[in-house]
């Protein structure tokens, strides 16, 4: 049986929810604030990759500024495993957007090395973006 992990993130970024969803699912966009090559097209089913071609996924749904899911993974997910599950959702707070990511079928033996990197290369570069 393949092991696998879910991770669940909250975040505040100091932004409107369409700003941040749309930092997500813009290629141009997400490549300034990760500054690394991205790809693809905000619709459902479409394919996408970040950072340079480390991660690729699909989109499987899509609510502007309110949730986005996708199939994700990354070039070192181990062989046999399916792409992970990940999903977005965005809330109006008072200081921006609360974030909360859901981020299942983790492969369990890179759980750890994914819930650090969230932070690393996700939320402080989109804070750091939006003040």
């Amino acid at each position: 049986m393949l092991e696998t992990t879910t991770i669940t993130q909250t975040v505040i970024i100091p932004a409107k929810p369409v700003q941040v969803y749309d930092a997500f699912v813009n290629p141009k966009k997400h490549e300034v604030f990760t500054g690394a090559k991205a790809t693809g097209e905000g619709k459902v089913g479409a394919d996408f990759s970040a950072w340079d071609g480390y991660i690729t996924g699909t989109y499987v749904e899509l609510q502007r500024a309110r949730r986005i899911v996708q199939q994700w993974q990354t070039t070192e997910w181990p062989e046999g495993y399916p792409p992970s599950k990940l999903e977005f959702t965005f809330e109006e707070a008072d200081s921006g957007t609360k974030v909360t990511m859901v981020h299942s079928e983790v492969p369990s033996s890179q759980a750890e090395a994914y819930r650090q990197g969230w932070f690393d290369y996700y939320w402080t570069p989109l804070q750091e973006y939006f003040s």
